[in-house]
């Protein structure tokens, strides 16, 4: 265990805003929380990459950077293995031990940055899969108390890039480990028509979890800007699911819409679509701006403020809500 005070947080962000914060206690295992949890008797925030969070200020709060890490197998039979991972180890990584142990069932989530103690947080998701799918439990502590408790899937409430971690139960836990479910004959999701055209390309007739990995991780390189070179947390907004009587009011004006099928009442609307609609695909304001290939990812050109950043969002989500009447929201955090 390490610990900080008025430490910069610079490198510890995927934007590369430059903040500091009054105090970081970087934690290895459960017990350096436990610990913090008693020595400082601070209201700790927690921290995991920093990849989907905009510091709209310095943090005049003690945070929690988790760095438990390590992998092990707890249980398995002929078709799958129970995976317990440290709540600090990187997802990515995660996800390239699980296709070298040929376990599948994350391969679609491949280069998706942050940690995988953030992912029942957010529930991420990619290409047709979400994390939740997979998951098993997680083992949390108690900011407040101390206690250790263990969360499983019924008791996340996992809802569409949402869980209980992010509501209800929001800076109340420290996630310190994740346990998964990964299969050994895994359904091969390729779905999406990135997947199937790189499939395609490379003449892939019988995709193994290795292959869907790969193709996720040339399609995400592609489209996406490397946090190391631009700054950026992915995507910035969630795609607005509507009902189809407000699709249908909206093809009367824009019958050239955007949409896929969530279930026989409802549609996905791409927030990128919306955004690039509204001429805000690839522009520059000041030191921010959104990405020239993906209108959905907003970036810092250097030396850009939370602040700005969250100013130039509002602006994108008063015009899709001017033009579509359709509210965007926020997918990242907001410090």
């Amino acid at each position: 265990m390490k610990v900080y005070n008025n430490f910069s947080l610079k490198n510890y962000n995927s934007f590369g805003l430059d903040v500091s914060a009054s105090k970081v206690v970087i934690v290895n295992t459960i017990n350096d929380v436990l610990y913090a949890l008693t020595a400082y008797n601070d209201p700790f925030k927690v921290l995991g990459g920093g990849s989907n969070i905009v510091f709209s200020e310095n943090i005049d709060q003690a945070i929690l950077k988790n760095e438990i890490k390590g992998i092990e197998i707890l249980d398995e039979d002929h078709e799958q293995c129970l995976v317990r991972v440290g709540g600090g180890e990187n997802w990515h990584f995660f996800v390239l031990w699980a296709v070298h142990h040929n376990l599948g069932g994350i391969e679609n989530l491949a280069l998706i940055p942050g940690t995988v103690g953030a992912a029942p947080i957010q529930n991420i998701g990619a290409y047709g899969v979400e994390q939740d799918q997979l998951f098993h439990s997680c083992r949390v502590v108690d900011l407040q108390s101390g206690i250790k408790k263990v969360f499983y899937k019924s008791d996340c409430k996992f809802g569409y890039r949402d869980s209980i971690f992010k509501n209800k139960a929001k800076d109340q836990y420290f996630i310190a480990d994740v346990t998964y479910i990964l299969k050994k004959n895994s359904e091969i999701k390729t779905n999406y028509a990135d997947v199937q055209q790189y499939l395609q390309q490379h003449d892939i007739k019988s995709p193994t979890v290795a292959d869907v990995c790969d193709a996720v991780i040339a399609i995400r390189t592609r489209k996406l800007p490397d946090p190391k070179v631009l700054g950026n947390a992915g995507s910035f907004f969630k795609n607005p699911i509507i009902g189809l009587d407000q699709l249908n009011i909206i093809k009367e004006k824009y019958p050239k819409i955007v949409y896929y099928p969530v279930n026989e009442q409802q549609v996905k609307i791409p927030a990128a679509w919306l955004i690039d609609q509204c001429g805000y695909k690839g522009i520059i304001r000041g030191n921010t701006g959104t990405y020239h290939s993906q209108a959905l990812v907003i970036v810092n050109h250097g030396n850009a403020s939370g602040k700005e950043i969250l100013d130039f969002a509002l602006d994108i989500q008063t015009s899709v809500s001017e033009k579509f009447d359709l509210d965007l929201e926020v997918e990242v955090n907001i410090w």
